[in-house]
């Protein structure tokens, strides 16, 4: 009988409102224990790039992979799922902030068409080689959208719509990994290529910002040449991540039209908020209004979120199932690294593309 009447005081309570405050407290609680895991995650990958170097978000996914345990944990699981999936929404979006309209005027209209050709053939060369080599056509879009736009981010960006399945969320972990080391060893090769190849400041920075995917290794190569290379590198490289936008965005509309086929949820939104977030952001950061510390503000937190969400991905995968991938998918990133590389530099060579001046 205690029961009975306990269970009907429990459905006779008003259910509270989204919005109310302690609906959000309850939230909180409940999602705490994963977040700060994922928070003691990004802290100690943040103290090992500051003081030993190297990448972030590859430190976040190692620890990440090594805590796969917690995951099991009922307590942890909703907060790091929350870190994989909303924050990593946030950090995407808030990516918008670091870019300008005036910014992207200062490229020529032959480097713009060069590097939207680069981007369109080289995801459309992803799609092609997964398929000669057994792979989804999800795993080509995800691997030729990270090496075409902005490496780790766009990988994430793109993973958050496509079909959240196991075998994509492993990939993601291996784009991020992928991409970050390639974009490393091209940091160090291009500027000696370059160098060889006798390029101007221009064509330097136009080839550094065209093919290297990683914002931060594509400014610290074009600091090595000088700084006109490293600024024309800069600009183009925020050119393509301004790119990640549209080509999300078109991903997501060919994905939602195919789901009335996969009798999938059919509630989704036609743009995801988060790409209408980055916009809103970018046309913030374009107006002028914005004052410099809140845009650097911005840009701190995007990479927060982005450190937190990839903490989270490394957790939700174990070591094991990144394995069961085997050489093939690698294969993919490697020969879109290469393609875009040789594709923008012999453009650059071929046009005698100066850049941004």
């Amino acid at each position: 009988m205690a029961d009975t009447g306990e269970t009907g005081m429990a459905a006779s309570a008003p259910k509270r409102s989204a919005w109310h405050p302690l609906h959000w407290v309850a939230r909180s609680r409940v999602l705490a224990p994963g977040v700060l895991v994922c928070g003691v995650i990004a802290l100690a990958s943040t103290f090992l790039s500051e003081h030993y170097g190297g990448p972030q978000l590859l430190y976040a996914l190692l620890i990440g992979l090594a805590f796969h345990f917690i995951h099991g944990n009922p307590q942890a699981k909703p907060g790091i799922e929350f870190c994989g999936r909303t924050v990593l929404r946030v950090g995407v979006a808030l990516l918008g902030v670091r870019i300008t309209l005036n910014q992207v005027s200062q490229l020529g209209v032959e480097v713009a068409v060069v590097i939207l050709l680069a981007l369109v053939l080289t995801i459309f060369m992803g799609v092609w080689w997964a398929k000669l080599l057994g792979r989804t056509r999800e795993e080509g879009i995800l691997s030729g959208g990270s090496v075409a736009i902005c490496g780790a981010s766009a990988a994430l960006a793109i993973s958050a719509v496509l079909p959240q399945t196991k075998a994509n969320e492993r990939f993601t972990l291996l784009a991020v990994v992928a991409v970050t080391v390639l974009s490393t060893v091209a940091m160090v090769l291009y500027p000696l290529l370059i160098q060889v190849l006798g390029l101007a400041a221009g064509p330097a920075g136009v080839f550094l910002g065209g093919t290297i995917h990683d914002v931060a290794q594509v400014v610290a190569a074009g600091m090595m040449l000088g700084p006109d290379a490293g600024d024309t590198a800069t600009v183009v490289k925020l050119f393509r991540v301004m790119l990640l936008m549209p080509v999300v965005m078109v991903i997501s509309l060919l994905y939602r039209r195919q789901q009335p086929a996969e009798g999938k949820d059919l509630n989704m939104p036609l743009i995801p908020g988060f790409l209408l977030a980055f916009v809103v952001m970018m046309l913030l950061a374009s107006s002028g209004l914005v004052p410099a510390v809140v845009v650097q503000g911005a840009t701190d937190a995007s990479r927060v979120c982005l450190v937190l969400a990839i903490a989270a991905a490394g957790i939700k995968t174990s070591i094991e199932e990144l394995l069961q991938l085997g050489w093939k998918p690698l294969m993919l990133f490697v020969s879109e690294t290469l393609f875009i590389g040789l594709f923008v530099l012999l453009a650059v060579m071929g046009l005698g593309l100066a850049g941004a001046r």
